[in-house]
Order: C-alpha cells, then sequence, then structure tokens
C-alpha cells in the first residue's frame, strides 16, 4: 500500500506532524511506503498572514529535511519537494539536491493557499519548468476558492501537457464535480483520495478507470491514528478505503487505487 500525501513539519503553522509519527503509523496502518513532503514550506497561515521571518524556513532546508528522512528509511519514504514559489527563487543549489536525489525525489508539491499564490500565477513558472526538466509529477493542494480552485490546475495541465498533475483533495470543501469533470477535459490531470468521500472515487474509477486516483490521506496531520480517526475521535473515511471499498470494485481497480497507480505516475520500483 502506498499512501501518496503524508507530510511532516508545519509547526510553525500549528501543526504537529514529524518523522516519527508518520513511521509509526505506517506500521500500525500496514502503509508499505509514503510520498513525504515538509509542511516548513508553508509561507502563510491559515488565516493568510504572512509568518513571521523567525518562523520561515527556507526551501533548501526543508528539501534536506525530506532528503535525510528518505535516506534513513530506503525503499519506504520517497519526498515530494515542497516549495515556496511567492517569496522565494528557485536556486541552483535546489535543482543539483533534486539531480543528486533523483531516486528518492519523485514529486514536487504547491500549497497554493498556504503561499498565498494561484497556481496559475506566473511566479509557477520556474518551478513548473524544473518539474518539466526532472519529469516530476506536481502534487497540487486544490479547494474551494480561487487560489487553489482545481480550474487553475487544469489551466496549467494545458499549458504544461507534458506533465502530470494530482489535483489533492479533488478540491476540498467542494462535492468534487468540478475536480473530476476537468479530468475529462485533460488526461494529465490525476487526482488522490485526500479527505475525499469513497463515492467520489467510485465515480471517478467508473469515468476514468483507477489508473488516474491514488490513495491519499494527509498522514499525520491527526495523530498517529488519522488512518482510524479525527481528532475528535470520530471515524475516518479511510476506514471505508481499508475495508468496504475492497468488496465495491474489482481486485485489479482496487489495487491500483492503492498501490499501482502512485507506483507508475511516480516511478517507483518493486524491491
Amino acid at each position: 500500500m502506498i499512501d501518496s500525501h503524508v507530510h511532516i513539519g508545519g509547526e510553525a503553522d500549528g501543526f504537529e506532524m514529524n518523522e516519527e509519527l508518520v513511521l509509526k503509523s505506517m506500521e500500525k496502518y500496514g502503509i508499505d511506503i509514503s510520498i513525504v513532503s515538509n509542511g516548513d514550506s508553508v509561507e502563510y497561515g491559515e488565516n493568510l498572514i504572512k509568518l513571521s521571518e523567525e518562523k520561515q524556513v527556507n526551501q533548501e532546508e526543508t528539501l534536506a529535511r525530506i532528503i535525510e528522512f528518505c535516506r534513513s528509511n530506503p525503499g519506504k519514504i520517497y519526498g515530494a519537494f515542497w516549495c515556496k514559489p511567492n517569496h522565494e527563487l528557485l536556486t541552483e543549489h535546489i535543482d543539483e539536491m533534486i539531480t543528486t536525489n533523483r531516486d528518492i525525489i519523485v514529486a514536487l508539491k504547491v500549497h497554493p493557499f498556504l503561499s498565498n499564490l494561484s497556481f496559475s500565477d506566473e511566479k509557477m513558472i520556474p518551478y513548473l519548468n524544473l518539474a518539466l526538466k526532472h519529469n516530476l509529477p506536481v502534487i497540487v493542494h486544490t479547494a474551494n476558492d480561487m487560489i487553489d480552485s482545481p480550474m487553475r490546475v487544469y489551466e496549467m495541465a494545458c499549458r504544461y501537457p507534458q506533465l502530470k498533475f494530482v489535483m489533492a483533495h479533488m478540491g476540498l470543501g467542494t462535492d468534487n464535480t468540478l475536480a473530476i469533470d476537468l479530468m475529462d477535459k485533460a488526461e494529465n490531470l490525476f487526482a488522490d483520495t485526500t479527505w475525499v468521500p469513497v463515492e467520489t472515487t467510485l465515480e471517478v474509477i467508473r469515468r476514468y478507470g483507477s489508473g488516474r486516483v491514488m490513495f491519499g490521506s494527509d498522514n499525520p496531520i491527526d495523530g498517529v491514528d488519522t488512518y482510524a480517526c479525527n481528532s475528535f475521535g470520530e471515524p475516518s473515511v479511510y476506514q471505508q478505503y481499508f475495508g468496504d471499498l475492497k468488496e465495491m470494485i474489482s481486485y485489479e481497480d482496487y489495487e491500483n487505487l492503492m498501490d499501482k497507480t502512485a507506483r507508475s505516475l511516480f516511478g517507483i520500483r518493486l524491491e
């Protein structure tokens, strides 16, 4: 099982996610591989007020922490470079870090809301060109606002047809219809299941097959038991993915959703 949407870091914005929590949660819930990005790259808080300079961590440092986590857990942890496009420039050193570690850095991660920057803004271009150079899929947080809209991802998917884009959350806080419909217009648009109802995932599989959607969770945003319940103790949607969904789709589709689609997209080989 591969979880394509996992985090460490983010303490400056009130999150408590770290390497130990990720590994404990993976062991407890049978996750074999996690694609991890570093929330220390947050530029703005949830209130869209820019974090103070003492709370900012430059993107070279956040990438270095991901690389160390991957190297310490070979075959289990792979990294997504969470960039800071609003207030930092892409450096030659970052390019070199990715080149040297391309075997473990398998994606570019963008969070438009926490960068207070539309994904279709021109500041994104150097980073998308970096993704193009290194053949990195681009994971984009999507939600119910203009900055985070799946429409912005669609626009860039049309502009960069050679790249593959993952609409994380499929429009968080929406009925996911827009994200689903946009997948019909651009074959390089993919989806993940992070906080997505099982019914939405079933509709994606029905319309496009299981090769364009992959399991993701935001683990460990609600602690070591994120896969079981939220911070209030309410059952997590992911229990349905681990259980009921197996009886609702074919074995092949379930295997694609929980493993093979992500393995193919991120270029992860069987050990």
